[in-house]
Formats: structure tokens, C-alpha cells, sequence
């Protein structure tokens, strides 16, 4: 069953996008998205136990995160420049390796946790191991920012469905 779902969702996404209805393309959305699913469909979900309902949540749950984390972004670039154009920016700048254990409890919640801190700008995920992420940060103001849990509280209440 779990297999005919990722299908048919690669099926319908096929079929939205190429808007192409006639025999060929059919046939070939048909043999990609089976080929897809038999080679991937193991890394969709790692969690087959959740139901459809805590899916539907998860999926409602992300945009308000998303949000969340191109706000903080947004605050961390503006750090950067403050940096990059402060007279002398090598005095304010103080590159640390910082390393930090995370409660999450799936690695997908990790992964997360993981590329989020990279997408902020003065931090680097460096390496995660079981559940120590391994980070290099440009500012004491950076490192101060991945030692707060925020981020991973917020990562567990979308995917974990609860609060650490």
C-alpha cells in the first residue's frame, strides 16, 4: 500500500507538470515514477507508523516553520553585512567549532536541524554523529544562536510532533 502511494503521487505530480496527456508521455510518466518508487521509495518516510492524520499535521506544520527559518535568515545575513562592512571586521570576527547534542530522536529531524543551521548564514554543519552535530560558527553572536534550542524545538514540534 505505502508503495502505491508514493507512486501515485509521483504519477500525479508527473502528470501536473508535464501537461502532456497523449500515449507517449503517458507511458513514459508511467515507467519513471514506477522506476522511482521502486529504487527510492525507502527514503520518503522512515516513519511508516504515522498516520495519514499526522502527515496531513506535519504537512501544515512546515510552512509556519519555513517562515520561521527564512526570518532567521534574514537576521543572520543582516549580521554578516554588519560584519563585512564594520571598519574592522577581522577585531569582531571569531571563528569557533561548536558542538552541540541534539534530543531529536529521528535522524530526518536531525538532517533538518542539520541543513537549517547551514542555510543560516556565519554557521557550517561540520558533521553529525548520532545525536552531537559538530558546527563551525564565524561570530561568538552565531555560536550563541546554534547553542540556543530553538531551532530544535521547533524542528521536533513540526516532525516529532511534540516539544523536547
Amino acid at each position: 500500500m505505502y508503495r502505491l502511494t508514493i507512486f501515485l503521487i509521483l504519477f500525479g505530480i508527473w502528470l501536473i507538470f508535464s501537461g502532456q496527456f497523449d500515449v507517449f508521455h503517458l507511458t513514459l510518466g508511467l515507467l519513471s515514477s514506477l522506476f522511482i518508487t521502486l529504487i527510492s521509495s525507502d527514503f520518503f518516510f522512515e516513519d511508516r507508523s504515522k498516520t495519514l492524520g499526522n502527515r496531513i499535521k506535519e504537512a501544515f506544520r512546515i510552512p509556519g516553520y519555513l517562515l520561521w527559518l527564512l526570518y532567521q535568515i534574514l537576521l543572520s545575513n543582516i549580521h554578516v553585512l554588519k560584519l563585512a562592512f564594520s571598519p574592522r571586521p577581522t577585531e569582531k570576527i571569531d571563528p569557533s567549532i561548536v558542538r552541540i547534542k541534539t534530543k531529536l530522536k529521528t535522524d530526518f529531524g536531525r538532517f533538518i536541524l542539520a541543513n537549517s543551521i547551514t542555510l543560516t548564514p556565519g554557521t557550517i554543519t561540520i558533521d553529525v554523529q548520532d545525536d552531537e552535530l559538530l558546527i563551525h560558527s564565524i561570530t561568538e553572536h552565531t555560536a550563541s544562536g546554534v547553542k540556543d534550542d530553538a531551532m530544535e524545538r521547533k524542528i521536533s514540534k513540526v516532525f516529532e510532533g511534540g516539544e523536547l
